[in-house]
C-alpha cells in the first residue's frame, strides 16, 4: 500500500482525537468524528474511508452500537474498537460475527494498530 489509506477515528474526547491524528498521520490519512452520529455523517460524505477505529465508551452511542449502524450502511469498511477496559462478551460476539476486525486496548500501541489495519485491509482486497 504505497498510497495513504483513509481511516476514520471516532471518540468523544477532543484530546484523543488530536492524539490519534498526530500518532498516525504519517501512516494514514486521518479523519475524525466526535460522536457515533458524526461518524455516520463522515462515512456518508467521505467515500474513500477504508477503516474505522472507534472508542468503545461514548455517550449516546457506544463504539459497538456505532459499528452495527455503520456496518449496515458501509459493509466494505473494516471496523476496530479501542477501549480502556477489558474485553466484554459483547465485544467477543462482535469479533466472532466479524462486526469488528479487532479491538485495541489503551494505552495505544501504535505499531500494533498500524499493522492490524494494514493486515485487515489486505485481507479485504478483492
Amino acid at each position: 500500500m504505497s498510497e495513504k489509506i483513509t481511516v476514520l477515528y471516532v471518540d468523544d474526547e477532543m484530546i484523543n482525537l488530536m492524539l490519534f491524528k498526530r500518532l498516525f498521520k504519517d501512516h494514514f490519512y486521518i479523519l475524525t468524528a466526535e460522536s457515533g452520529n458524526k461518524g455516520l455523517e463522515v462515512l456518508a460524505s467521505e467515500k474513500e474511508i477504508k477503516a474505522v477505529v472507534s472508542d468503545m465508551k461514548m455517550p449516546d452511542m457506544s463504539g459497538l452500537e456505532f459499528a452495527v449502524k455503520a456496518k449496515n450502511q458501509f459493509p466494505d469498511v473494516v471496523f476496530f474498537i479501542l477501549t480502556g477496559f477489558d474485553c466484554t462478551p459483547e465485544m467477543i460476539e462482535a469479533l466472532n460475527s466479524k462486526l469488528i476486525s479487532e479491538y485495541f486496548g489503551k494505552p495505544l500501541n501504535s505499531a500494533k494498530i498500524i499493522g492490524s489495519i494494514q493486515e485487515a485491509l489486505n485481507r479485504n482486497e478483492p
